[in-house]
């Protein structure tokens, strides 16, 4: 058993062990939101945390490695790709709720009418509470990260990887007195300054250690020992803290995973990819499967472990359906159309006349 090395990461075309990740973290989220009391400990809210602490490397990553390869981060195919991936499952499930509420008549008794807007254009992390989509403030979040973050990676291109870094961290410090909502947008940039360090020779020697297959389980049970004592801990230290530190946990192990190991086994098991890679339609549909479960059972009505299985159930196979007939065919037209662009923008430059020779 050893440390992978740079080479060996930069040659991953795909981390797998992030799909058990996401898989841990949205039944967190629905644990949290439906298991009652019983399971108050498990602070399954914090689950929010790691999708940050993983949107953050991945979305970083890639941008790193695409202007590897082509010595530029193209804007428009970032946004087209993040377009096509975030948005049609998202209106889907926005369409369904709305629906649902229209049917009950209960649309305007919900306050949707006021809530609808901060929906439509991802700003629901200021909007009032609603328990339908309240949770999708994250994705409020995430796409003003998306929105800023290729634009100050392209605009510090000529930067030294050193410089990049320290920018990150001052932005990370900055968050605080510039931006609502602060801690999520440093959560997002503590994965992308794992993004950072794994891409740089030297970063990733600071790191390496941290790949050894060993490393993981005792990493996975510090972050779980903090997870479930983290009202304990916030009590001693205060403040926002032991969320840093619970955050910090969450991307060492995104690290630690990389490398092949007896956690990277777990992570990769088919049950784990399959809900990790629906782990995105599971958290937005969550209440609708709640509100289904209710519906059709009513002893699972009351919250509790019974019942946050069952919705956990219930919301995987409705988030399967949303999978196969909405993100996958839509993350396929927006890659035709990204082929289809630069295909025309091919075609151009070869039209292009050259210039006549001075004579």
């Amino acid at each position: 058993m050893r440390t992978i090395s740079h080479a060996d990461y930069l040659a991953m075309r795909r981390f797998d062990a992030l799909d058990g990740l996401r898989a841990i973290a949205a039944v967190l989220v629905v644990f949290s939101h439906f298991a009652g009391p019983q399971a108050a400990f498990l602070n399954g809210y914090l689950g929010v945390d790691l999708f940050f602490v993983i949107s953050g490397f991945l979305i970083t990553t890639l941008a790193l490695r695409e202007e590897g390869r082509n010595r530029k981060i193209s804007i428009k195919e970032f946004y087209l790709r993040r377009a096509f991936r975030i948005l049609p499952a998202y209106y889907v499930i926005l369409g369904a709720i709305a629906a649902i509420l229209w049917l009950r008549r209960e649309y305007t008794a919900s306050g949707m009418p006021t809530l609808m807007p901060y929906y439509l254009w991802f700003n629901q992390e200021l909007a009032p509470p609603n328990w339908w989509f309240g949770q999708s403030w994250t994705l409020g979040i995430e796409q003003k990260f998306y929105i800023v973050w290729p634009l100050l990676l392209g605009a510090t291109f000529l930067l030294r990887p050193a410089w990049r870094i320290a920018g990150t961290a001052a932005l990370m410090a900055s968050t605080f007195f510039l931006l609502p909502y602060a801690s999520p947008y440093l959560m997002i940039m503590i994965g992308c300054q794992v993004a950072f360090l794994l891409h740089s020779a030297k970063g990733f020697r600071l790191l390496r250690p941290l790949t050894h297959p060993l490393t993981a389980p005792p990493i996975a049970v510090a972050a779980f020992l903090v997870q479930i004592n983290i009202a304990n801990i916030s009590e001693w230290k205060g403040g926002l803290l032991p969320i840093i530190g619970y955050t910090v946990l969450c991307a060492m192990l995104v690290v630690a995973t990389l490398g092949p190991g007896p956690m990277q086994w777990l992570l990769t098991l088919r049950p784990m990819v399959f809900i990790g890679e629906r782990s995105y339609s599971l958290y937005l549909l969550q209440n609708i499967a709640g509100f289904v479960v209710a519906s059709a059972i009513p002893m699972f009505a009351p919250h509790g472990l019974a019942t946050a299985v069952v919705v956990t159930a219930v919301g995987v196979l409705m988030a399967d359906v949303i999978y196969r007939r909405v993100e996958l065919p839509m993350i396929a037209l927006g890659r035709r159309v990204i082929q289809f662009l630069r295909a025309r923008k091919q075609e151009r430059t070869t039209a292009a006349p050259a210039p006549a020779l001075a004579t």
